[in-house]
């Protein structure tokens, strides 16, 4: 049969286990790979109307990546909001938000993310807000978005006041007289946003499928998105935004969807199992997870330890948080991963801490092998040694954000003092011990962009930090092979997918061609790995994105 596409050069096809599995060419019909080996013999397979794709020689192919950790549809109605990530202090938020209050109508809820605790030297508060934003209700999550500054109106508007307690999985910080001070950490959060509007369902859409759009010119062919925005009635938020994209055939990359906790009966009376298709049945997506939240952040000072976080001169802890809370106790995480299981659903759930990454493995080695995709564990920042081995022995796949060490190392170092690089972000050891390993960037909490966490994985530095930084564990960097292969074969088999992430005989043919310093010189921070840009983006044979 003639070939649609051949694509000819320098190509890393990742065939095998190991190893970059270079060819010269790779020729693709109906929209997968047919032939992957020598140009010579790739020509005899061409005819007049097969397209082609010549690589430069400062270029090289290799598979689309996946990102298994991006909040695609939340990520997309974020980018409505105010975006305070960059601003260095307070003042400097403060004066953005005071931009977007001016033009905001009097009525409108002022909704915003990207304010760090760490970086900002304390908590904000409602009085902060009341001085730029005066009579607003205003609700901003924290870079994490595991906690929520509020303004004193969108307090009111949840009956959130000195005689409210603490939600189950949630704390309400309090002043010395016992006042909110503003900020709802966890699932004391819900209380504020459970009385914010639904976004308008077109323009939901439409920010999703635009930020959709800059995946794949970044290389990204396929997302794994573990929800968001689950207070809406039945399964709602972005699993029917991807079903009416998918249905117009207007979503251009692969997503696995997943649900929250309280959509989970839902899921189960519609009969979804997970890796279900959501739109029709060729469509582009699917059905994913059970998503569970086992503990907080690290930013937040909430992520579950097995020994008591560092002592912070002048910002004690709540009492009883020391070693951090339970979002969900690991009883019911057992639970609901078990009732998943037995209706065909997949469990993910976020573990942070060393202590909520044991008692999640806990839960999960009991689901293993009874679903279509395989259970996995988000996140996974500390991790006691002991436990290092029980993925590959469970199959439980382990779903790390490289990326997160770049703003996280500090406050690794500050809260989790020596256990932060000797058991912190634990990619070689996973590796080493045959886990299957799954890189995503966990956007908006991070930029959507995913050359920079492939770096991060690489190296355990980024440019962005001061001159003559050390790496952060270092013990724990991978090869630039083994990070490609976290970004396509390692999700790729998370999500139960076996013709995906290589380019192989029978294999989609997803690739995308990226400068060869990407792979030739990766290792020099904000170098050529970390500022990696796609000239062309291949998805089932065909060109959806070229310069």
């Amino acid at each position: 049969m003639p070939l649609d596409l051949l694509v000819s050069g320098r190509i890393a096809t990742l065939a095998g286990s190991r190893g970059f599995g270079w060819v010269e060419a790779v020729g693709i019909t109906d929209g997968r790979v047919a032939f992957a080996g020598s140009a010579v013999e790739l020509e005899t397979r061409a005819d007049p109307f097969t397209r082609r794709i010549e690589l430069d020689p400062d270029e090289v192919a290799i598979p689309g990546l996946t990102d298994a950790h991006l909040h695609l549809a939340d990520g997309g109605l974020a980018s409505d909001h105010v975006d305070i990530s960059q601003s260095a202090t307070l003042e400097d938020g403060l004066a953005r938000i005071a931009e977007a209050h001016a033009r905001l109508p009097a009525d409108d809820w002022l909704l915003g993310h990207g304010w760090n605790v760490d970086r900002w030297g304390g908590w904000p508060t409602a009085d902060d807000l009341a001085r730029v934003a005066p009579g607003r209700r205003a609700a901003l999550w924290a870079h994490d978005h595991h906690a929520l500054w509020a303004s004193a109106p969108a307090l009111a508007a949840a009956a959130v006041d000195t005689s409210s307690g603490d939600p189950e999985g949630g704390l309400i910080r309090r002043d010395a007289a016992g006042a909110p001070t503003g900020v709802l950490q966890e699932a004391a959060a819900r209380l504020v946003m459970a009385r914010v509007p639904a976004p308008d369902p077109d323009r939901y859409v439409e920010l999703l499928a635009r930020l959709a759009r800059e995946l794949v010119r970044l290389g990204v062919v396929a997302v794994h998105d573990p929800g968001g925005l689950s207070l809406q009635e039945g399964l709602g938020g972005g699993i029917a935004a991807y079903q009416v994209l998918d249905e117009r055939g207007d979503l251009p990359l692969r997503v696995h969807a997943s649900i929250r906790a309280e959509q989970l009966e839902t899921a189960i009376a519609m009969e979804l199992r997970s890796g279900d298709p959501l739109g029709p049945p060729g469509g582009r997506a699917r059905f994913g997870w059970l998503k569970l939240f086992a503990d907080g952040t690290l930013g937040s000072r909430t992520a579950a330890l097995l020994d008591a976080i560092e002592p912070e001169e002048g910002r004690p802890v709540p009492p009883g948080t020391e070693l951090g809370i339970w979002l969900t106790p690991p009883e019911r995480v057992a639970e609901l991963a078990l009732r998943a299981a037995e209706a065909g659903i997949a469990t993910q759930v976020h573990a942070i801490g060393d202590r909520a990454t044991r008692a999640s493995l806990d839960a999960l080695a009991p689901t293993a092998g009874r679903t279509a995709l395989m259970p996995r564990l988000e996140h996974v920042q500390l991790l006691h040694p002991d436990d290092r081995t029980r993925f590959a022995r469970d199959g439980i796949a382990a779903s790390i954000q490289p990326i997160h060490v770049r703003a996280d190392a500090p406050a690794a170092r500050l809260l989790w003092g020596d256990r932060a690089e000797a058991r912190g972000y634990p990619m070689r050891s996973l590796l080493d011990a045959g886990a299957v390993l799954a890189f995503g960037t966990d956007a908006p909490v991070e930029p959507i962009d995913p050359w920079p966490g492939l770096s991060m994985a690489v190296t355990r530095i980024d440019g962005s930090w001061p001159r003559g930084s050390a790496p952060f564990g270092p013990d724990e960097r991978i090869s630039l092979e083994q990070a490609l292969r976290a970004a396509t074969v390692g999700p790729a088999v998370t999500a139960g997918e076996d013709d995906r992430g290589r380019l192989v005989p029978g294999q989609r043919g997803d690739l995308i061609v990226i400068p060869v310093q990407a792979v030739t010189n990766p290792v020099e921070p904000g170098g050529a790995l970390a500022t990696a840009r796609p000239r062309v983006v291949v998805i089932d044979g065909e060109t959806v994105f070229d310069v």
